[in-house]
């Protein structure tokens, strides 16, 4: 296992993920100063890419956890085999690990997803943990972890349905690092790797849009880049099923409409509708990209985004 400390995880995560120095910076010290970390953040905003990245590099355990109402504590801890305790009675080797358990024994980091999204009781168990460094389960016994443990829960602050505030207890346990949206030329980059399209003009207009999504003044909750990237690989397959162009109007809007109109939240009581706002946004992109016509009634240069 590579120490996180070490200069060369760092260059191989910036050889790995897009942008995001700085993020990676922090995470990489707070983990190498055996922290525990919240990641705070809209969805699309690579939280779980970059925790992947971090533990592939350093040669650690990764341990997913997808953060639900059902995340009982038994279903993250583990529990019991109930047929074989009729049989073997409560031994350790009846004892099923959950994901909690088995990050606690190997030393793995456990990635905890939308955490104010987990039961209160279950939250309680991950407070238990990132501040005795153990956990003592009932006929169990006490569960010490091993060297290398850390709890990474992420959380979109944005999303307030089936969602609970977190404690302070859980904010004093944790260091926060606040992850926006990236950059346009990350986004393009981005779009670049996660697509197999070699359309220029395409791509550009996919990411201007989606970022559109997030300014728009009857949008509540914008798109993340993923819908950049579904756009731009429905348009290519559309554009051949119709037989035009990738770059033709009716193509690229009806691809928006279905990769982006899911992933907006409008604010409540606006005329608009998804539909509405995708429409509009993808006609405003398409329109900067004209010329415009100058004193003498030619043809200019493009308006600037």
């Amino acid at each position: 296992m590579t120490s996180l400390a070490d200069p060369a995880v760092l260059a191989a995560l910036d050889a790995a993920v897009v942008g995001r120095r700085r993020e990676l910076e922090v995470l990489v010290a707070a983990l190498a100063a055996d922290r525990h970390v919240l990641l705070e953040g809209p969805p699309g905003t690579g939280k779980s890419t970059i925790l992947r990245e971090v533990a592939g590099v350093a040669g650690t355990g990764f341990v997913f956890v997808e953060g639900n109402a059902e995340l009982t504590p038994a279903r993250l801890a583990g529990q019991f085999d109930p047929s074989r305790v009729l049989e073997d009675g409560y031994s350790e080797d009846v004892f099923v690990d959950g994901p909690l358990v088995e990050a606690l024994r190997n030393g793995s980091l456990l990635y905890v997803e939308e955490l104010n999204r987990v039961p209160e009781e279950t939250v309680n168990l991950l407070i238990t943990v990132m501040s005795e460094g153990e956990l003592t389960l009932p006929r169990l016994g006490r569960i010490s972890a091993a060297e290398g443990f850390l709890l990474v829960a992420a959380m979109n602050p944005f999303d307030n349905v089936g969602t609970a505030r977190v404690s302070g207890a859980v904010y004093d346990r944790m260091c926060r690092i606040a992850m926006s949206y990236q950059t346009l030329d990350d986004e393009s980059d981005i779009v670049v790797r996660r697509t197999s399209v070699d359309d220029r003009i395409l791509r550009k207009r996919a990411v201007l849009v989606t970022r559109g999504t997030r300014s728009h003044p009857d949008v509540r909750v914008g798109s993340s880049v993923r819908g950049a990237i579904d756009l731009v690989e429905v348009a290519h397959r559309l554009a051949a099923l119709r037989r035009q162009e990738p770059t033709d109007r009716e193509v690229g809007l009806d691809a928006a409409l279905v990769a982006l109109t899911g992933r907006i939240r409008l604010h409540e009581g606006g005329d608009q509708t998804p539909e509405s706002v995708v429409a509009d946004l993808w006609d405003t992109v398409l329109a900067q990209e004209s010329p415009t016509p100058n004193q003498d009634g030619e043809a200019g240069k493009a308006t600037a985004p």
